[in-house]
């Protein structure tokens, strides 16, 4: 077999095996089982091992075991409901093997009298005799049977004999693949080979072996496609040539000096590397991430206006309306007066959105602040230089990519999260950008006490707020779910604002996840305007919206949410010039895990370091606190047990970077793992 063959075999449709009908195949597809590739990683959970065949007067109740007997009387019941028998012996004593639901003719086809065969199955006891219940091994080829038999977590209807079956064709059909890694890192792996590795993973003494070289080996080989896939999407994006942007910093420091405050190191330095690159002839495709409250917009908005002073067009993309608000108003109070800011949104009339399409095809307008209705195709941009995008976390790998390419040879692209996640997740869920990371908080910014509170002592918490509105601070009131529900014991965002309504009479308003777009503003810009005191809602007040007169949040079942969207929740208070306040709402019966989430919460305001520590609690498949989209779903490799895989990983990466290598040998690798278009030219 040519390589090519290698891997596209392993990527094969299911049908291609036998025994795998159309029944099968959909079973096996519920299990998001697609192709032969697929099969390989549902590893064996356990093993029954058949290998060993025991006499008859040595077989144990309740346990599987294998035993060779010669079938002697059949007993086939005219009642329908009662069960088939065989009357089966060996020298040492006689059992049944009983058969619900089967037809005379099967049961003579697979135990015909007097012919030695070998039986696998639960041994059960009925009448003073054993006896074999329904077996799914039986053969007369003793060989086939007594093998040790790995099993796995199983669709219904598809069962361990076929499941083994299946995979074993597929282990012993293997093809051997030209080594792609360097001598080098193979000597980490004791030298173990791919298909050797796959081998030693599905061979039942290996289970749970997750420190092994093999494991290791494929583990690694996880991480490594990303990065080359990464390392891909970086390298097509750097030979884009672009017209450089030429950076006024005379002009960019009087913006930073009417601001009023300082910028801060990490600011500075952020702004600095995106400056670079605008300067550069080689397209910037940047991420800017920052902690809750570190000021990310700020320098965001101080890469539009050089980009603007450059003589391009910017635009500035916000999830939600509001948002997109909040923008264009902190533009129009920081920015130029003769500089042209516009803002489209679904409210807009269209005599209005026609105007502004007009405007921006003409370059009439130099910054343009909306949600993603702005990259839609009808928008035509007559000098694009800079596309902003705020919150961008729902954009996966193939979404930036398109992104990317959407605003044109000259323009460049930076994308805000604040969303901190740890190293190794940045490493493979941003591996395909430059990143820019904003850790030190504006001085003037108020550090947020947190508190624990039993939801037993509610009225104290109800006494706190009274308080605090009438010192005329505004609270944020967020409930796991929109309404109740009887199999979670969570509280309801609609029984709580009817709770808390009738203790604060019209000073209570509703936000959640069904509430429509239109309403949604409205009841966030009356809150904003100071017309309701407490907003009761569920997780949508996540994304990064100021109101800088809300200084208290209160989160009920605080312990059922992840510590890095605790934080960012808790990050939706202290953003004004008073002290601020977060009340974590709990049950009395916690588990370890979290109280110590709670603790960890308590103890520090450090996005960075809350999230690493959410990650070794709950692991990394739901860190970000939301579906990630386009985040590599890892089958083997963990980021909190293999640290050092991804950290070898990146310094491998780098090394072929920078001897310029051909990663053509490594094409049968980023198939099979990523399946990336953005290699198919990859000879």
């Amino acid at each position: 077999m040519n390589n090519k063959t290698n891997y596209e075999y392993l990527l094969s449709d299911l049908s291609s095996l036998k025994g795998v009908g159309d029944k099968t195949k959909n079973l096996l597809k519920k299990k998001n089982i697609n192709n032969l590739f697929d099969l390989l990683w549902k590893l064996p959970k356990s093993y029954t091992d058949r290998s060993l065949s025991y006499k008859i007067k040595d077989l144990k109740i309740g346990e599987t075991q294998t035993v060779t007997i010669v079938p002697q009387k059949y007993n086939f019941p005219r009642v329908r409901k009662l069960p088939n028998r065989v009357l089966c012996v060996d020298e040492t004593g006689e059992l049944d093997c009983v058969f619900f639901n089967s037809y005379e003719g099967y049961v003579k086809k697979i135990l015909p009298l007097g012919k030695e065969i070998t039986v696998s199955g639960k041994i059960g006891h009925f009448r003073n005799k054993y006896q074999i219940t329904n077996p799914k091994y039986i053969s007369d080829n003793s060989s086939l049977i007594k093998q040790v038999h790995n099993k796995y977590s199983l669709t219904d209807g598809i069962s361990e004999k076929i499941y083994n079956k299946i995979l074993n064709q597929i282990i012993i059909n293997l093809p051997k693949f030209n080594e792609w890694h360097s001598e080098n890192i193979m000597s980490k792996f004791q030298n173990i080979s791919w298909n050797d590795s796959i081998k030693e993973l599905h061979k039942p003494e290996n289970i749970g072996n997750f420190k092994s070289n093999f494991y290791q080996r494929l583990a690694f080989d996880e991480i490594f496609s990303t990065f080359l896939v990464n390392s891909e999407i970086r390298k097509k994006i750097k030979r884009i040539k672009k017209k450089n942007k030429n950076i006024n910093v005379n002009k960019q420091n009087t913006v930073i000096k009417n601001l009023g405050f300082s910028l801060t190191n990490d600011q500075t330095k952020s702004l600095r590397e995106i400056n670079n690159d605008l300067n550069s002839t080689n397209k910037m495709f940047r991420l800017l991430q920052g902690d809750v409250g570190s000021g990310k917009t700020i320098v965001s908005l101080l890469a539009a206006i050089n980009t603007i002073n450059s003589g391009f067009q910017v635009a500035f993309m916000a999830p939600t309306e509001i948002l997109a608000r909040q923008h264009y108003n902190l533009a129009r109070k920081i920015f130029p007066k003769n500089l042209k800011i516009e803002l489209i949104s679904g409210k807009s009339e269209y005599s209005v959105r026609k105007e502004i399409y007009k405007n921006l095809e003409n370059k009439k307008i130099d910054i343009i602040f909306g949600t993603h209705a702005i990259f839609q195709k009808k928008v035509i941009f007559k000098k694009l230089g800079l596309i902003v995008i705020d919150e961008q976390h729902k954009f996966g790998v193939n979404q930036r990519k398109k992104l990317s390419d959407k605003g044109g040879i000259d323009c460049d692209v930076l994308l805000m999260t604040a969303t901190p996640i740890p190293r190794t997740l940045t490493m493979t869920v941003y591996g395909d950008m430059d990143i820019s990371i904003i850790r030190e908080k504006p001085s003037n910014r108020k550090t947020i006490k947190t508190y624990s509170k039993l939801e037993s002592k509610i009225e104290d918490v109800l006494k706190f707020i009274k308080k605090e509105i009438k010192l005329g601070n505004q609270i944020f009131w967020v409930c796991p779910l929109i309404e109740e529900s009887k199999k979670l014991d969570h509280s309801s965002a609609v029984k709580k604002f009817e709770f808390l309504n009738k203790k604060f009479p019209n000073q209570v308003c509703l936000l959640h996840g069904k509430t429509l777009m239109e309403e949604k503003n409205i009841i966030l810009n009356n809150f904003l305007k100071n017309k309701f005191k407490i907003l009761v809602s569920t997780t949508i007040i996540e994304v990064g919206i100021d109101f800088p007169n809300a200084n208290v949040i209160i989160i009920e079942n605080a312990n059922k949410f992840g510590l890095s969207q605790l934080h960012q929740l808790r990050g939706r208070v202290g953003r004004g010039e008073k002290d601020s306040a977060c009340i974590l709402m709990f049950k009395s019966n916690l588990t370890d895990n979290a109280k110590k989430r709670i603790k960890i919460l308590k103890d520090s305001n450090d996005g960075f370091l809350i999230s690493e520590e959410d990650m070794k609690l709950r692991g990394f498949g739901d860190i970000l606190g939301f579906k990630q989209s386009g985040t590599k779903n890892f089958k083997l490799a963990d980021p909190i047990h293999h640290n050092d895989l991804f950290l070898l990983a990146e310094k491998e990466m780098r090394r072929i970077e920078k001897m310029n290598e051909d990663i053509g040998k490594f094409k049968p690798l980023i198939k099979l793992y990523d399946r990336a278009d953005i290699i198919n030219d990859i000879a």
